[in-house]
């Protein structure tokens, strides 16, 4: 099979396509022809050695994917060979055939492309979980969202919706203002405006009770800002390059929480809560209520490009890899 191997971390230059052989599933396992693999900013940082979890080198990047499963391992009852699925993995999505454990592997509904199912657990998990798990999300409360033309951004955007909270958006650019808006932002605000601070003020005067930050930097520092007496700031990821510092003190003095959300450990911890929530989620796709964003398709020679747009920020929605 052809898959994209890092050998060694060092970024996205380090990249190789090679031919391996075809992974045989182990017991509790399931084997996957991929049709699309999702592309996230997490994969720029494994490759780098950056990201909280480093797989042994050299290895195949890529969290999620869809496909057909095409062989069961030892002791996994189903889903039968040729049903469409889609499953999350520690690496190896960005190959024409991958292992997962059956546990992180779900059935796809009726009509919901591969190519759009490939970007949906990680986004959407990471948008639903933060929201609903960590922040404990009510409706009728306002929820600020960065860097909401991006993957979980967006994401994010939608499922605050879902769930009856007024969402505030922040973007780089009309156009992706207009993405925000179009997915269900009840307002939209330039993430590059001097008078951003202000502007959240004047829509939200009491605060914003969640935010959701997936930037960090400046970001972070205008949720820190604006959050609300028992807010809650949910720190998802740092695509600015920034990780911020907290001042404790202006937690203490509005009562309010730095909340730490990495969607991937609970597949270790609780995997039953990631099977539920995803479940949840494709329920809303079956009603209408994603509209899952895929922005770009790219073979995977390209993934070098693929990359350099995902982390240059030059696409708004997801991307995808098609093996």
């Amino acid at each position: 099979m052809r898959a994209v191997v890092c050998p060694r971390p060092e970024g996205i230059g380090a990249l190789e396509i090679r031919d391996l052989p075809v992974p045989e599933p182990g017991a509790g396992e399931i084997r996957i022809r991929v049709v699309a693999a999702g592309v996230n900013f997490a994969d720029t940082l494994a490759i780098s050695g950056r990201y909280q979890e480093r797989p042994p080198l050299p290895f195949v990047p890529g969290l999620e994917l869809a496909g057909t499963v095409d062989a069961l391992g030892p002791g996994v009852d189903g889903p039968p060979p040729g049903t469409p699925v889609v499953a999350v993995v520690d690496h190896g999505a960005y190959a024409e055939f991958a292992v997962a454990r059956a546990v992180d592997v779900v059935p796809l509904p009726a009509g919901l492309p591969a190519e759009v199912a490939a970007g949906f657990p990680v986004t959407y998990g990471t948008a639903h979980g933060a929201l609903v798990w960590r922040a404990g999300l009510r409706p009728g409360e306002t929820v600020l969202v960065h860097g909401a033309a991006g993957g979980s951004g967006l994401a994010a955007v939608e499922c605050a919706r879902v769930l009856g909270a007024r969402v505030i958006a922040t973007a780089r650019g009309e156009a992706r203002l207009a993405l925000a808006r179009a997915h269900g932002a009840h307002e939209v605000l330039d993430a590059d405006d001097p008078e951003l601070v202000t502007r959240i003020r004047t829509l939200a005067p009491e605060g914003v009770h969640v935010a959701f930050d997936p930037v960090g930097g400046a970001m972070f520092r205008a949720s820190l800002r604006t959050v609300a007496w028992e807010g809650r700031i949910l720190v998802i990821g740092f695509a600015s390059g920034e990780v911020p510092q907290i001042p404790a003190n202006h937690l203490l003095v509005k009562n309010a929480a730095a909340v730490g959300f990495y969607w991937g450990s609970y597949r270790r911890h609780d995997p039953g809560r990631v099977r539920a929530g995803l479940a949840t989620l494709l329920d809303w796709w079956r009603a209408g209520r994603l509209r899952p964003e895929v922005a770009r398709r790219y073979p995977l020679a390209r993934v070098r490009e693929a990359l350099e747009d995902l982390r240059a920020r030059r696409v708004a929605g997801k991307i995808v890899l098609l093996p």
